[in-house]
């Protein structure tokens, strides 16, 4: 399953060298954790997470005929600060946004 995921990251970053995949297996669980150079977590991620949900959903598929569970982890190198972009926003914010909009509607 690493082999898979490697050559699929590898074909979209940047910087392939700097890709690994390591592999943890227990009782019909695989555990794969990512790493990326940290200028290419933005292209792994993808437009809000599209393109690591859509290589986590060629894993389920491949795991679906190898009758096993597969997780995939993508590991925040060292040193790495996320973008202001890419902060998860607050729930608040979007339950007073919510309410602002229901209020408009009345």
């Amino acid at each position: 399953m690493n082999e898979l995921v490697e050559y699929i990251v590898k074909s979209i970053v940047t910087k392939p060298e700097a890709v690994s995949v390591k592999e943890e297996s227990d009782n019909g669980e695989v555990r794969l954790l990512l790493t990326v150079d940290p200028t290419d977590m933005g292209l792994v991620i993808g437009k809000a997470g599209q393109t690591i949900k859509s290589i986590r959903k060629l894993l389920t598929v491949r795991a679906m005929a190898e009758d096993v569970r597969v997780f995939l982890q993508l590991v925040e190198p060292e040193g790495y600060e996320r973008p202001a972009s890419e902060e998860p926003k607050e729930s608040s914010e979007t339950e007073e946004v919510a309410a602002e909009s229901s209020e408009e509607k009345s």
